[in-house]
C-alpha cells in the first residue's frame, strides 16, 4: 500500500504571507505511529489540521489516501473524513447527551441502525474502562475520564487514521495509559496510522515509532 500521507514541500498559514509551516516533506505510511513534537505555538496543532481538513492548504501540497487537499471539495472532504478518528484537545463532546450517546455519534452520522450504534459504543466504553458511566454526562466526569469518551468517540467507526492532539496532555497517570494501551491495540489489530502532537512521548510506550520535531515552522526528522 502507498502513503496515506504525503506532504510535499507544504506551506500553511493563517494570514497571508504568515506561514506557520513551512516546507514540509514527509510520507506516512500505513501502521505508521507519528509522534509530531515541539513547543507550544510551533504548529503541531495547525499540521494536524490540515490532514482533517480544517485548514487549507496555502502552498505546496498534502495528499491523504491519494486525495489532495489543496483544493478538495467540500464533499469529497466529507468523504475523507469518514476514514478519520479525531481525537482534539477539548474533547468537544456534547454536554447535553449521555456518555453512551456521545460515542455513538460517529456511527449515527453514518447511518447505522440504533442497536449497533450503541453495540459499538458499549464495546468501546469497555476498552476506555467507563461502562459504569454510560448513562452519565460529560460534565459530571473529570477530564481524563471525558478525553477516554472522546477516545472512544473518536475510534467508534474503525478509522483508518487517527491524528491525536495532545491526547494526555493534562491527565492523570491512569487515563493517560488507558489511552496509550488503546491506541496502540487499534494500531495493532485494525492496522490504523496514528499521527500524534504532544510536547512529551511516554517512556513507555513499547513500540516503534517515527518522530518529527517542528521548530520556526521547520520540520525535521528524529532519528
Amino acid at each position: 500500500m502507498g502513503d496515506i500521507i504525503q506532504a510535499d514541500n507544504l506551506y500553511l498559514a493563517y494570514r497571508e504571507d504568515e506561514p506557520i509551516i513551512r516546507g514540509v516533506n514527509l510520507a506516512i505510511k500505513r501502521k505508521d505511529f507519528l509522534f509530531i513534537t515541539g513547543k507550544s505555538g510551533s504548529g503541531k496543532s495547525t499540521f494536524l489540521k490540515s490532514i482533517y481538513g480544517e485548514i487549507g492548504v496555502y502552498k505546496g501540497d498534502l495528499r491523504v489516501y491519494n486525495q489532495s487537499l489543496s483544493n478538495i471539495s467540500n464533499a469529497n472532504r466529507n468523504i475523507l473524513r469518514k476514514h478519520i478518528g479525531v481525537i482534539f484537545q477539548d474533547y468537544k463532546l456534547i454536554n447535553e447527551w449521555n456518555v453512551e450517546k456521545n460515542v455513538m455519534l460517529p456511527l449515527m452520522i453514518a447511518g447505522y441502525s440504533k442497536q449497533v450504534c450503541k453495540n459499538q459504543a458499549q464495546k468501546l466504553l469497555r476498552h476506555v474502562k467507563l461502562s459504569h458511566k454510560s448513562s452519565r454526562y460529560p460534565l459530571e466526569l473529570s477530564g481524563g475520564e471525558q478525553q477516554r469518551v472522546a477516545m472512544a468517540r473518536a475510534l467508534a467507526h474503525n478509522p483508518k487514521l487517527i491524528i491525536a492532539d495532545e491526547p494526555t496532555g493534562n491527565l492523570d497517570e491512569y487515563s493517560s495509559s488507558v489511552i496509550w494501551e488503546l491506541l496502540k491495540n487499534v494500531r495493532a489489530h485494525i492496522g490504523s496510522t496514528i499521527v500524534v502532537a504532544t510536547h512529551r512521548i511516554p517512556q513507555t510506550l513499547g513500540i516503534d515509532y517515527h518522530q518529527f520535531y517542528l521548530e520556526d515552522g521547520v520540520m525535521h526528522e528524529i532519528s
